[in-house]
C-alpha cells in the first residue's frame, strides 16, 4: 500500500511506503560569503566581552574576510578598541606602541588580590583621607615610575601565564618595569571613591596604579571601572557600539569605517609620483626626501601604497606594502 503525500515548504509530493516516518528537514542557512573590507572600526566594546569576541562580532557584521585588533581590552573594561579590516591589519602593531587614555573608578579602603573588583578582598581599612590628600598622592605617580605587574596578568613565567599560576595560588616574583605617566587627574572624589583620567604608556597596569595609589594612602584601593577614551590620536567620540552597527544596513556600516591610514597619522608623510611610486610599490628603495627620520607613511596619488623606513645607504626603503583593490 503506498500513501501519497505533500509536503509543504517547498519539497515535491513524493510516495511513502506504509509504515515509513515523514520527517522533514531543517531550511539551512545560507552560507557567508567574507569579502574584502579594507579600513579601521573605532569600536566603542561593551563591558563583558574580550577583545577578540569584539572583534570577531564586527567581523561578522561587515563579512570582513581578515580582521584583527590592535591590542588587548580586558572582558572588565570598556571604551576604544580599534579594530583593523584586511589591509589595515598590516599596520596594527604600528598603534600598539601608542599612549593610551582611560578614566578609572577606584574604591577607597577595600584592597583585593587582583587589583580590581573581580578578585578577593584581602583588606579592608577605614577611609580617613580627604580631596587634598589625594591629590598629593597622586604627584609622585605622574611621570616615570616603575611598577610591579600583577600576577593576574598574561605575562608569562617559563612560557606559562601569569594567572594561571595565581589561580593555583601560586605567586612569583615579579620585577618592577619602567612605564610613564603623562597626565594623571582627579577629575572627582566623593568619601570613599573618586575617579581618574590617566594618559599613559604602553604597558601601564590601571588597577596596580589603583593598588599602589591606595597603599600611598594608608587605607588600600582597588579598581572599579575601567573606560579607554583614547589610543594615541583616535579617540572615543568617533567609536560606534556593536548595537549601532546591527541597526545599520551595509552601507552606513562601510561609511562608519576609517581609511586603512588613520592607524598611521603620526608618521610624517611622503608622496612619490611616476617611476619613484612604481618602484617603491614594488618593493624597492627610493630617494629619501632630507630631513624625514623613522617610518614614514608613502603616498601615490593621494592613495597610501605602504611604510618605509630610511636604510644605512639613506634612502627610503619599503617595510610593508598595501595591496590596491582591483
Amino acid at each position: 500500500m503506498y500513501i501519497c503525500t505533500s509536503i509543504l515548504g517547498g519539497f515535491a509530493s513524493h510516495a511513502l511506503e506504509e509504515g515509513d516516518a515523514l520527517t522533514e528537514t531543517a531550511p539551512q542557512k545560507p552560507k557567508r560569503t567574507w569579502q574584502r573590507v579594507d579600513g579601521v572600526l573605532l569600536l566603542d566594546k561593551p563591558l563583558g566581552l574580550t577583545s577578540n569576541d569584539a572583534l570577531q562580532k564586527a567581523r561578522r557584521l561587515f563579512s570582513a574576510a581578515k580582521g584583527g585588533h590592535t591590542g588587548t581590552l580586558d572582558p572588565a573594561a570598556t571604551g576604544l578598541l580599534p579594530l583593523c579590516f584586511g589591509e589595515a591589519t598590516k599596520f596594527s602593531a604600528d598603534l600598539l606602541d601608542a599612549d593610551k587614555t582611560y578614566e578609572a573608578a577606584l574604591l577607597l579602603g577595600v584592597t583585593t588580590d587582583t587589583g580590581d573588583a573581580e578578585g578577593e578582598v584581602v583588606a579592608r581599612a577605614a577611609v580617613t583621607v580627604d580631596e587634598a590628600a589625594v591629590r598629593q598622592a597622586l604627584a609622585p605617580f605622574r611621570g616615570d615610575i616603575r611598577q610591579v605587574p600583577p600576577m593576574h596578568s598574561a605575562l608569562k613565567r617559563n612560557g606559562r601565564p601569569l594567572y594561571e599560576l595565581a589561580r593555583k595560588g601560586v605567586e612569583v616574583e615579579r620585577e618592577a618595569r619602567p612605564v610613564s605617566i603623562h597626565a594623571l587627574e582627579l577629575l572627582d572624589f566623593s568619601g570613599d571613591s573618586l575617579r581618574l583620567r590617566v594618559r599613559c604608556s604602553k604597558g601601564t597596569y590601571i588597577r596596580v596604579l589603583a593598588a599602589d595609589l591606595g597603599r600611598a594612602l594608608g587605607c588600600g584601593a582597588h579598581l572599579t571601572a575601567l573606560r579607554r577614551t583614547a589610543v594615541g590620536d583616535l579617540d572615543l567620540a568617533r567609536a560606534v557600539t556593536l548595537a549601532e552597527l546591527e541597526a545599520q544596513g551595509e552601507e552606513g556600516r562601510m561609511a562608519s569605517l576609517l581609511p586603512v591610514d588613520a592607524l598611521l597619522q603620526s608618521l610624517p608623510r611622503v608622496e612619490l609620483a611616476g617611476e619613484a611610486a612604481e618602484r617603491f610599490s614594488h618593493g624597492n628603495p627610493v630617494e629619501l626626501p632630507a630631513g624625514l627620520t623613522g617610518k614614514i607613511r608613502v603616498y601615490a596619488d593621494g592613495r597610501l601604497i605602504g611604510v618605509g623606513e630610511p636604510g644605512v645607504d639613506t634612502r627610503l626603503w619599503p617595510k610593508r606594502l598595501v595591496q590596491l583593490a582591483a
